[in-house]
């Protein structure tokens, strides 16, 4: 009688290499999530009330009229069809035209895309940092003063939304005192130095959205590795709370930090729709909200469909790069 368990192909491979089949999962699970978005994205489209073609012709439009103009837009096509063909332009890098306008959509979303990762980009490079140094001083300073102010700070700023927060800078650094610039309006002609100095306020607004989660989360993972034995090990062997916390705490909670600080950076992508609405900034946010005042759905669906793939790959950057910081998956025995 045989006693061996038959081990498939696949657990095998993960067997021999788990580090390449966790990344390619994770690959593979990103794919599946947008098809799957692209999905949700076109039948929630497909569920609004209304038409385009009424919307655009106005009350007084004629049956026949609206019918043309459906016709010409293709909405008189079955909704399977339609999403094939939208998919289908989508491989090719087609995103349409839009309705309103007429323009290429792809084009629109080029320069849109720039500003909102410019926008998010200047963001990030101050809040990323900011708030992990924060969060390694609150460490260090565990349940002292610089901790009670550390994370009363952060429960403010967490209790707070965008467009309250936005709306204050502006009160207070435009109306009171006038130092930054509003609206933030960018041209393709500016240069950086003048965009920079232009996004101040949308930036600051981002910037303490986002500081207080990231900080309170590097807080949690490097306290919960410094409560292990081998960082009491650590402090028994005389090493400063300090280099503990920089050489040994803070490479192991490598994996929840990245987590963490890649979804914030996928919120500053995705989440900036509130602030560029408020500051007239010229991004993804505001490009979609007007599409959807004047139900311009290709527009809105080519929007939807590129937040959703940024989004899917930070997640998908910091699950490679969380099992990138394993050790154990890193040096398999």
């Amino acid at each position: 009688m045989n006693d061996h368990i038959p081990v498939f192909p696949l657990a095998r491979l993960h067997g021999r290499y788990p580090l390449t089949t966790r990344i390619a999962g994770r690959l593979l699970l990103s794919l599946v999530l947008l098809v799957a978005s692209s999905l949700l994205i076109f039948g929630g489209i497909e569920a609004l009330p209304g038409d385009f073609a009424t919307t655009y012709l106005g009350q007084a439009a004629t049956p026949q009229a609206v019918a043309n103009i459906r016709a010409e837009l293709g909405l008189d096509a079955p909704a399977y069809a339609r999403y094939l063909d939208w998919v289908a332009g989508l491989l090719h890098g087609d995103f349409g035209h839009s309705w309103a306008s007429g323009q290429d959509i792809g084009a629109q979303l080029g320069s849109r895309l720039s500003n909102s990762l410019l926008l998010a980009g200047a963001a990030a490079v101050i809040a990323v940092p900011l708030s992990i140094g924060l969060g390694l001083i609150a460490v260090l300073y565990r349940d002292r003063l610089i901790d009670r102010l550390i994370n009363l700070f952060s429960l403010a700023a967490v209790s707070l939304p965008e467009f309250f927060v936005a709306y204050l800078l502006i009160l207070w650094l435009v109306v009171k005192n006038p130092v930054a610039a509003f609206p933030a309006t960018v041209y393709a002609s500016m240069g950086l130095g003048a965009k920079l100095v232009t996004i101040a306020l949308p930036v600051a607004t981002l910037v303490l959205v986002v500081i207080a989660h990231m900080m309170r989360m590097t807080r949690a993972a490097i306290i919960n590795v410094m409560d292990s034995a081998y960082m009491e090990t650590a402090a028994l062997k005389g090493l400063s709370r300090w280099r503990a916390i920089l050489r040994h705490a803070t490479p192991n909670a490598l994996a929840p930090i990245i987590n963490v600080v890649a979804l914030n950076l996928a919120y500053l992508i995705v989440g900036v729709v509130v602030v560029e609405v408020v500051f007239v900034y010229p991004g993804m946010g505001q490009y979609m909200v007007d599409a959807v005042t004047v139900r311009d759905l290709p527009v809105v669906q080519a929007c939807g469909l590129v937040f959703a793939a940024i989004y899917i790959l930070l997640n998908m950057t910091a699950d490679i790069l969380s099992v990138l910081a394993n050790p154990r998956l890193r040096h398999p025995r």
